[in-house]
């Protein structure tokens, strides 16, 4: 069984998304191949949620982590119905102990999933992070673990 992580961009431009998922979907694939295959996702807008739909698509199980209690309040109310749709799919379900969705809850979520890891998929431009607990920390903490990373950047791709 292989334990796939995700970390990744939020707020992409469309033309950038649909790359991303192309290329998303090509990655998990190619880790169902070997078997049973889990993803490890916190369900937020973007990379996180794009990833999750890939699992599901490739028949493997979806273990949510969600960082606080305020968590799902904290992401944009047009993705509200794309988490709850994920969530009620996840096999299994690992909430930390936060209050607040803050930068801190989301580092110690990606931390834990990170625990759970037998690699990482990164949708990272390559750039540093644009605050604390950002895509670029959370590849950074993978690799510091030994923990394979494999960043998803499609040619073409951009950020705002």
């Amino acid at each position: 069984m292989t334990r796939l992580a995700i970390t990744g961009h939020r707020g992409l431009p469309a033309e950038t998304e649909k790359l991303v998922d192309k290329a998303l979907r090509a990655e998990v694939d190619r880790h169902a191949q070997g078997g049973a295959l889990v993803g490890l996702s916190c369900l937020a807008d973007g990379a996180d949620a794009m990833f999750a739909r890939a699992v599901l698509d490739a028949d493997g199980e979806l273990v949510a982590i969600i960082p606080a209690a305020g968590y799902r309040d904290g992401l944009p109310a047009e993705h509200h119905q794309t988490y709850d749709e994920l969530y009620s799919r996840a096999v299994d379900t690992i909430a930390l102990g936060y209050k607040d969705s803050t930068s801190e809850s989301h580092m110690a979520a990606s931390e834990r999933m990170l625990d759970e890891a037998d690699h990482v998929l990164a949708v990272w431009d390559g750039q540093p992070a644009r605050g604390y607990g950002g895509t670029a920390d959370v590849v950074h903490a993978a690799r510091e673990r030994g923990v394979p990373v494999t960043v998803v950047w499609p040619h073409g791709s951009r950020r705002e």
